[in-house]
């Protein structure tokens, strides 16, 4: 169950400023994983301890699209998914390598 909580990392310029700085990771959980359920998957797929773990809903934005249609312009709109970002923190000497530790 724990590798299933574990949706994908973020990986961004942000993300790794703060890998770099002050040893914090961030995923997209199951809108579902409370912070133990975190905690407890990041700590057994990657094999590191884990300090602290800061969870945020993201609210969905809205995606517009304007398309072609027979000479005619066909505007739509919808919503997109909200999902649950976690931000871990990791002990003193931890770190996690995404590229060595994925498996395929």
């Amino acid at each position: 169950m724990s590798h299933g909580i574990i949706i994908e990392p973020i990986l961004s310029e942000k993300s790794a400023l703060f890998q770099e700085t002050e040893r914090k990771y961030s995923f997209r959980v199951l809108k579902s994983a409370n912070k133990i359920d975190i905690k407890r998957a990041v700590e057994s797929r990657f094999d590191v301890k884990v300090e602290k773990v800061a969870t945020m809903n993201m609210n969905g934005k809205v995606k517009r699209s304007t398309m072609r249609s027979a000479g005619r312009v066909i505007r739509t709109e919808g919503p997109r998914a909200s999902w649950k970002k976690a931000v871990i923190t990791l002990k003193e000497g931890e770190a996690i390598d995404f590229f060595r530790d994925e498996q395929a």
